[in-house]
């Protein structure tokens, strides 16, 4: 819509624009006077208002510079006294001593710091606590990143100026937009030969699927980025060599073509926000294009505070040399939002999702009520410190969490008591006595919490209530292991050593999964990749220092059935730790397929790509109806961890247990009695669809991402169709912005300011060298990938990407199932 359609729209909407006028003058009345009664509290990271909070993830593909962003937000907060460099391996975040020497980030890192620094802060002005989340680029730590997404209130995607929009980027992307994530973006590398500003805001549109609101333009010199201005401001807010002081920034005028193309960005900004904001639509009415600063700044505020992502913010710089990056702060500060902005959090009861205040009420309110919450956390994050022993990262949601209280994990069913709470800014540790709400920290001391548990606090050390009791946030959906790695310990006292380690491993990180063979007594560490496994290696090796014989990384293969079995009865009646007792049950496992999901019973979990559902008889004749349901699933869970084929886990199975209180149900009975009937139940009629012939071999067919030269992109394609058995499903070049067919945006409507070397492209690739690279989308099995890195290499001379993620199990026929 252009502005004179709006200028002609404007009288047939007089009456609500006249409403929303009213309801926005009051809106900035009471908004400006609350800044500035709260302008005077100085914050401090023990005690502040929520509003000054921002929960910040950065996301990116792996190499966009997400690090040395962070690095450079520390340095100019003040946090470091220097910025850490990714080449050189000193950087904050990737602490990892892998993390180090491969240049990646593995562990998301959470650290916090104020803004603006106390020398930048403004007489009277409000500092802000950041707390920022550096989450991995590689796909093999994807469940790594969806941990964080859900405790973060906002996102800066850092997209790389000269590759602009990668594959990685797309999926985390897509992660946010589930979780309703607001976000914006910084076009970082703007320095380096080949970057172009103009292409990466035209991906943004074109792949990412929401209008850019360019917010900031680059400033270029010799071709190459000498700083940043703002389209907002009409300023320059970076400038290469200043340390961004704002006396020297004040210096630097815009004149000329910068300053005519700072004036087309801004109209068409204040455009395309009246397209989505009603409220600056009734100012631009009143204002012309001479809106004010702050009024922009709020509508942006509004429009990316649902998480929809249709409008996307852009930003501008090079982290490496500093520039823009003080800038992209402050927009953090103004643009994304904070905990209380964001919608109510609904917490999961059972298997119903409900708003957290409608579980706050208590129904029956008493003078001394010891069952009431007074604090709910998230964990996020465990990480085994070599100085402090496990830290146990946390996001509050609700209440005041302080230390030294009891914590119930809602997850474990258990109370445990931390030692200490901190939260961690760069190199250095503050201690705090608590916790507010939105905030994040580290705590101490806690023996049992994983990533993913929810934490309470209640009025006693008692066992709270049963609903109470449940309450999760989120709890982690782990997605099937690809990949898995044998090793058999040294010795038995080594072996209590690498249960101590793997146990603590799978704290720190749920995907990873190990158990041991009971017979061979190997123990079988599974991950979501082969890089996930060998970063898992290095730690058990160097961290904690586990003794061991490894094997070499081998396709996690699944089995399943292909026939429903007939109904198997079971009695369990042996003497278990001494405890004599009898229970029994009936199973029946099926294909799961799409139909199945809308039969299911109210009580049913999946977990690893099966569906258990538990069906009683007489609800009224079964004592502790929850805990025998938990008891009997437990039971399930166990068997189909092994199947009868291969000693693989089975996948895409729907286990319906059928326990009748008049013939299964034989008094009072330890709970090992429940889990031992289950299992023998699903063993049995695993074992006889086995011998019937009607249990297959699933294998993982992985979504393969390769960037490549176009003189290397055909033997790359042939050797995918005939010696991988893979299947090619897109071939495009990744220098054209396309539009996609059908897609939401047209390349036509993203305004985007020129490249110093527009009209001169082709001279320019062919000085510096450039390749036509193809991408190559296709799916291939995961065993037929797992080293094609290093092949790869050998075809292109070294010159792609690789990026794979699971994309579905298949079953093996032929003679690929012979041979395994």
């Amino acid at each position: 819509m252009s502005l004179l359609a709006l200028t002609c729209r404007a009288p047939l909407r007089y009456p609500q624009l006249v409403r929303l006028s009213s309801l926005y003058s009051r809106h900035f009345k009471s908004t400006h006077l609350k800044a500035r009664s709260n302008s005077s509290r100085n914050v401090t990271a023990q005690d502040t208002g929520i509003t000054y909070i921002r929960n910040i993830g950065i996301i990116a593909h792996v190499d966009a510079g997400k690090t040395t962003t962070t690095e450079q937000m520390l340095y100019n907060s003040g946090a470091l006294k220097h910025a850490g460099n990714v080449d050189h391996g000193d950087t904050v975040t990737d602490f990892l001593p892998m993390e180090r020497q491969r240049g990646i980030t593995i562990q998301s890192a959470a650290i916090t710091f104020n803004w603006p620094s106390k020398e930048r802060l403004k007489s009277g002005g409000p500092q802000y606590i950041i707390n920022l989340i550096d989450t991995p680029g590689h796909v093999d730590f994807r469940f790594e990143v969806e941990r964080c997404m859900y405790i973060l209130d906002g996102t800066v995607s850092v997209i790389d100026g000269v590759e602009g929009v990668e594959a990685h980027t797309e999926r985390v992307w897509s992660t946010a937009h589930e979780f309703r994530v607001p976000r914006i973006i910084f076009v970082n590398k703007l320095d380096r030969d080949g970057a172009s500003f103009k292409k990466s805001v035209q991906d943004v549109g074109l792949k990412l699927g929401g209008i850019p609101l360019v917010c900031q333009i680059p400033w270029w010199g010799n071709e190459t980025i000498k700083g940043v201005v703002d389209v907002i401001s009409r300023s320059v807010v970076s400038w290469i060599g200043t340390k961004d002081v704002p006396e020297e920034l004040a210096k630097r005028r815009l004149e000329g073509t910068i300053k005519d193309e700072v004036e087309r960005a801004r109209e068409k900004l204040i455009e395309q926000l009246c397209e989505k904001d009603d409220e600056l639509l009734e100012l631009w009415t009143v204002h012309g294009k001479d809106l004010p600063d702050t009024a922009i700044k709020k509508s942006i505020r509004r429009v990316i505070n649902d998480g929809e992502g249709s409008h996307i913010p852009i930003f501008a710089g090079s982290s490496l040399k500093n520039i823009g990056v003080t800038a992209l702060l402050d927009a953090i500060n103004d643009y994304l939002p904070s905990p209380v902005d964001r919608p109510e959090l609904e917490v999961r009861v059972g298997r119903t999702h409900q708003p957290l205040s409608r579980i706050l009420e208590e129904p029956n309110p008493s003078k001394k009520s010891q069952s009431r919450i007074e604090a709910l956390a998230s964990v996020f994050k465990v990480v085994n410190d070599p100085r402090r022993g496990m830290l146990t990262f946390v996001r509050v949601y609700h209440g005041v969490l302080k230390k030294n209280t009891s914590m119930w994990n809602a997850s474990l069913q258990q109370f445990e008591r931390p030692l200490n709470m901190m939260q961690i800014s760069a190199a250095q540790t503050i201690e705090i006595p608590h916790l507010s709400p939105g905030q994040i920290g580290a705590i101490t001391g806690l023996k049992a919490a994983r990533t993913g548990d929810t934490l309470l606090t209640f009025g006693s050390n008692k066992t709270p209530p049963s609903i109470l009791g449940s309450i999760q946030v989120r709890p982690p959906e782990i997605p099937p292991a690809v990949a898995f790695i044998v090793l058999d310990a040294y010795s038995p006292t080594s072996a209590k050593a690498l249960e101590t380690a793997l146990d603590n491993l799978s704290r720190e990180d749920p995907s990873l999964r190990w158990s041991q063979d009971e017979k061979t007594e190997q123990y079988t560490l599974s991950g979501m990749g082969s890089l996930h496994l060998e970063v898992a290696r290095d730690r058990l090796e160097n961290h904690y220092k586990a003794e061991a014989y490894w094997g070499a990384i081998s396709v996690d293969y699944k089995e399943c059935l292909t026939a429903p079995t007939t109904p198997h009865r079971a009695v369990f009646d042996k003497v278990v730790a001494g405890k004599s007792g009898k229970a029994a049950c009936s199973v029946v496992i099926e294909p799961l397929e799409d139909h199945h999901r809308a039969t299911l019973s109210k009580s049913y979990i999946e977990r690893d790509g099966n569906i258990i559902q538990v069906v009683f008889a007489r609800d009224d004749a079964v004592p502790n109806i929850d805990e025998t349901r938990q008891h009997l699933m437990n039971g399930v869970i166990s068997a189909l961890a092994r199947g009868p084929r291969r000693n693989s886990p089975m996948h895409q199975c729907l286990v319906t247990i059928t326990y009748d209180a008049t013939t299964d149900f034989f008094g009072s009975t330890p709970s090992s009695h429940l889990v031992g009937a289950a299992n023998k139940a699903v063993r049995e009629a695993l074992k006889e669809a086995h011998h019937q012939g009607t249990v297959g071999v699933l294998e993982p067919v992985m979504k393969v991402t390769i960037v490549c030269p176009e003189v290397s992109a055909g033997a790359v394609q042939h050797d995918l169709h005939t010696a991988r058995g893979g299947t090619v499903l897109e071939v495009r070049d990744v220098q054209e912005s396309q539009v996609r067919e059908g897609g939401p945006i047209d390349v036509s409507d993203i305004y985007a300011p020129p490249d110093p070397y527009e009209f001169q492209t082709t001279l320019r690739e062919t000085r510096k060298g450039r390749l036509r690279m193809l991408e190559i989308t296709a799916r291939v099995p995961f065993v037929e990938m797992l080293n094609y890195d290093t092949l790869l290499r050998g075809k292109t001379q070294g010159r792609h990407t690789l990026t794979m993620a699971l994309d579905t199990f298949e079953r093996v026929t032929g003679p690929r199932e012979k041979a395994l």
